[in-house]
C-alpha cells in the first residue's frame, strides 16, 4: 500500500518548511518517505532533501515565461494543464514506490485550487493508482488572533463564535453583514464535521508526531499502527487535515 500527503496552503504558510521537517521526523523514526515537488515554480534551496519526483523534470515555470512569453500567473497554469495533459508521466514516476509515504509539496496560489481542476484531478489519478491520500491545508497562527477566524478554536464548540461576549466593537461587528455569514460557515461545519484542526510546533517532535498520527489515522497506515489522540497545542502553525 502506497501513501500520500499533499501538503497545500496559502504562499508563505510553511508548506515546504512543514514537508521537510515531516521527512526528517519520518527517517527519525525509521520510516522511508519521499518527497515529490509539485510546484513548478519552487526554489531548489527551499529543499532540505532532494525531491524523488519533481515536476520541475516535465515543465518549469521559468522555461513557460521565457519561451512562451506568459506571466507568472498564466504561467502557473499553463504548467498544471501541461501536467493534466500528461499524466501519464506523472504514473510512471510514481511507480517505484511501495509501502512509502509520498509528502507532495504543492504550490501555493489559490487560483489553482478554485478557479482549476487540477487538484480534483490529482487526487482522483492517486485513488486510481491504489494510492491512499490525506489532504494538510497550513495557515500562519499569526492569522488567526482574531476570534471570528475560528480556525484558532481547536477543539471549541464552533457555535460560541456567533454566542460569546465581547468589546463593544466586538458587539458592533457581530451586528455587522459578516456576522450573518460567520453563522452561516459556523452551521456549515456544525452540521458537516469533515474538517480537523491541530496547532504544529516545528521545533517539538511531540507536535510533529500529533500531526502525523492523524495524518497516518485518517490513511489509515500500516496494520498494527496506533495513531495518538491529538495534543492540545496552543502555539505554532495550524495544520488542517481532511
Amino acid at each position: 500500500m502506497r501513501y500520500a500527503v499533499l501538503v497545500t496552503g496559502p504562499a508563505g504558510a510553511g508548506k515546504s518548511t512543514f514537508s521537510n521537517g515531516l521527512l526528517t521526523h519520518l527517517q527519525t523514526a525509521k520510516r522511508t518517505g519521499h518527497l515529490v515537488n509539485l510546484d513548478p515554480a519552487a526554489n531548489s534551496d527551499a529543499f532540505e532533501y532532494e525531491p524523488a519526483i519533481d515536476i520541475r523534470d516535465l515543465v518549469s515555470l521559468d522555461d513557460v515565461m521565457e519561451h512562451l512569453g506568459y506571466g507568472p500567473n498564466g504561467g502557473l497554469v499553463y504548467c498544471f494543464e501541461y501536467l493534466l495533459e500528461n499524466m501519464d508521466w506523472l504514473e510512471e514516476e510514481l511507480g517505484g514506490y511501495d509501502d512509502d509515504y509520498l509528502i507532495i509539496d504543492c504550490p501555493g496560489q489559490i487560483e489553482l485550487y478554485t478557479h482549476h481542476p487540477f487538484l480534483p484531478t490529482l487526487v482522483r489519478q492517486l485513488q486510481r493508482m491504489g494510492i491512499r491520500t490525506c489532504a494538510t491545508y497550513l495557515i500562519e497562527s499569526q492569522f488567526m488572533e482574531d476570534k471570528y477566524k475560528f480556525f484558532r478554536y481547536l477543539e471549541a464548540d464552533p457555535m460560541l463564535l456567533v454566542s460569546a461576549p465581547g468589546s463593544r466593537e466586538e458587539q458592533t461587528e457581530r451586528n455587522s453583514k459578516f456576522h450573518a455569514l460567520n453563522q452561516a460557515i459556523v452551521q456549515l461545519i456544525e452540521d458537516h464535521p469533515l474538517v480537523k484542526f491541530l496547532a504544529l510546533d516545528l521545533t517539538n517532535p511531540d507536535s510533529i508526531e500529533t500531526v502525523l498520527s492523524n495524518i497516518d489515522f485518517v490513511m489509515q497506515y500500516g496494520e498494527d499502527e496506533e495513531p495518538k489522540e491529538p495534543a492540545d497545542l496552543d502555539e505554532g502553525d495550524f495544520a488542517e487535515m481532511e
